[in-house]
């Protein structure tokens, strides 16, 4: 089965011309506004309570409902987009994410503000799948789909780290709800010019879609994500709320995954995950945001809380972090050129690490070269891993299921995210909370309080006053440190587990399939040679024969009949009908093709 894409009278060159790239900038400003939304409400929450005065619950459902229903819905999403059309599926999302924000902007109650944020969720998960599956199909040469993902990529980096800088600028110079307002104008104009130059494309929509399976999955991966939500907020594991969704969640995942493989058109081609490259690239990214999400929020926690920096300092701290990972999506082509899968992600990997066993070395004492080299090295590291892993994915999926390779994609990368809040704050409370216990002239009560969190501990410490509370803010600085230092540990010991499941990547930039039809192309294209070479030989014979029968002063004979075989024209190679250049130049191995040819539109590395 192959993916189609289909095209008006629109300006629109699928797979070639310089349209495609045309095409990659109207995805990444999509993908733009989608990463934005995901933090621009981090540092508008003071001034959401203030004004709407949610309870606690419900200021954690208006800050979770966006990346919830986004996560749960990215499967039904983007195997929809693979029968009905990508571009179509992503349209509305474009649509459906203006009203949203528009509610959202001038919501004056926490319940309309948290339905919006979760039709916000719906348009974010009917555009993520979808850019990621059209920039597949507009791609078909992995060495420029190589360029176009890691552009990609920049793109997911830069808004992450915008989003809180704008959202602050916003709230400080107008109101809270500005922060959604600024969608409205861009969606606007990215709406027509998406419905004019974007192509359609959709994969070979056998069978029926299904809705069930679907269903299935939303519920399922809803509530494995909310388990751990409620897992990273601080809540017990086995306690009702958190394991209830958790197994309830694993359930309905387990039995959507049987019921595909019984259907005769599945919504997931499950035997994706048969294919190591494919498993290994999904593995990797759950690590590689495991380990950045947890140690970014630890790292703003210790930038603030343990050095006292402000929010804008925090920021400012963090960007070497981002413009690190800008670069290595702008190289990233090149690197996974020039080193293969194998090495990239595993040498991203190693990289990362590195920085993180580097930042070991930062303690009660503000450092800012060492945490600008560490950030430098993190952010490389982890965008590395990121891009060599999305890569080696979408090219191992059938081009009739990027759709849905996309949606498992985004869904680990949110998995991966949950996940390492989770973990690692789990192991930073394990680690801090003893340093806190015994402390002199500290009543028990108030240790207890301040085990909770080093916030807590220094509200404890105020109150305390004296002697007690200089003892209570002392101890809880050292004890935050020694969490930090343990979770950086264990962060690495992830990390080197992500490098040594790299190894099952592809060395090279290979699809095993791609490869073996190259070869038979190349084998057509020998036998073909053989022909014109075997009838080259024939023909002095054959001149030779008519020579006897001709000879100077005898009559002419007449010359044996001519069968058909002896009248057809020998078959050359230019009459045997060929793959396109381009894609068997695709197939091969990057790094034995030649790096640029002629009139290919290749971006130069």
């Amino acid at each position: 089965m192959t993916g189609t894409t289909t095209s008006g009278a629109r300006p629109r060159v699928p797979g070639g011309g310089a349209n495609r790239w045309v095409v990659l900038v109207v995805l990444c400003v999509s993908l733009l506004l989608v990463a934005l939304d995901a933090t621009v409400l981090h540092v508008a929450v003071p001034a959401v309570s203030e004004d709407l005065r949610p309870s606690a619950t419900g200021l954690l459902w208006i800050v979770d409902a966006y990346p919830l229903v986004c996560a749960s819905l990215l499967i039904l999403f983007g195997t929809l987009g693979d029968r009905v059309g990508r571009r179509r599926i992503l349209l509305g999302g474009y649509a459906l994410f203006g009203v949203a924000s528009a509610v959202a902007a001038f919501a004056d109650t926490p319940a309309v503000l948290i339905a919006a944020r979760a039709l916000l969720g719906v348009g974010g998960a009917m555009i993520m799948p979808a850019t990621l599956s059209i920039l597949r199909a507009v791609f078909p040469d992995r060495r420029e789909r190589a360029t176009a993902i890691g552009i990609w990529t920049a793109v997911a980096a830069v808004g992450a780290a915008t989003g809180p800088v704008l959202g602050g600028f916003l709230v400080e110079h107008f109101w809270w709800g500005s922060v959604f307002l600024i969608n409205i104008p861009l969606m606007a104009l990215i709406l027509p010019a998406a419905r004019w130059l974007l192509p359609e494309s959709r994969g070979s929509g056998d069978g029926p879609w299904d809705v069930v399976g679907a269903l299935m999955a939303a519920a399922g991966v809803l509530g494995v994500v909310l388990g751990v939500k409620r897992t990273g907020a601080g809540a017990a594991f086995l306690s009702f709320p958190t394991l209830v969704p958790l197994l309830v969640g694993a359930t309905l995942l387990v039995l959507f995954v049987r019921r595909q493989r019984r259907r005769p058109h599945p919504l997931i081609d499950m035997r994706m995950f048969s294919r190591a490259a494919f498993t290994t690239s999904v593995g990797c990214i759950v690590l590689a945001m495991l380990a950045l999400v947890g140690l970014e929020l630890i790292a703003v926690q210790y930038l603030q809380l343990v050095l006292g920096l402000t929010p804008l300092e925090t920021g400012l701290r963090l960007l070497p972090l981002t413009f690190a990972a800008m670069a290595a999506g702008a190289a990233g082509s090149y690197v996974l050129a020039r080193l293969g899968p194998r090495r990239m992600v595993g040498g991203g990997f190693v990289l990362t690490a590195g920085s993180v066993l580097l930042l070991l070395l930062m303690g009660q004492n503000d450092r800012p070269l060492l945490l600008t080299v560490g950030f430098v090295l993190l952010g490389f590291g982890l965008q590395t891993t990121l891009f060599g892993a999305y890569e080696s994915m979408l090219s191992e999926a059938p081009a009739d299921s990027a759709g849905g390779a996309a949606a498992i994609g985004e869904t680990s990368y949110q998995l991966g995210a949950g996940m390492g809040i989770a973990l690692l704050g789990s192991v930073m409370n394990a680690a801090y909370a003893p340093g806190l216990a015994g402390v002199p002239g500290v009543p028990a009560p108030a240790s207890a309080a301040a085990a909770n969190s080093l916030t807590e501990a220094y509200q404890v410490a105020a109150r305390l006053g004296g002697a007690a509370g200089d003892a209570l803010h002392t101890a809880a600085r050292h004890a935050f440190v020694h969490g930090l230092h343990v979770t950086l540990l264990v962060s690495a010991a992830l990390l080197l587990t992500g490098a040594a499941m790299a190894l099952r990547l592809p060395r090279v930039m290979e699809s095993p399939a791609d490869a073996a039809d190259c070869a038979a192309d190349r084998a057509t294209d020998r036998a073909a040679e053989e022909a014109t070479d075997g009838a080259a030989d024939c023909a002095p014979e054959e001149l030779k024969h008519q020579e006897e029968h001709q000879r100077p002063g005898l009559p002419a004979q007449a010359s044996p009949p001519l069968t058909a075989r002896d009248t057809a024209p020998a078959p050359v190679a230019r009459d045997l009908p060929q793959p396109p250049r381009e894609v068997c130049e695709a197939r091969v191995p990057v790094r034995r093709a030649p790096a640029e040819h002629a009139g290919s539109g290749r971006a130069a590395h």
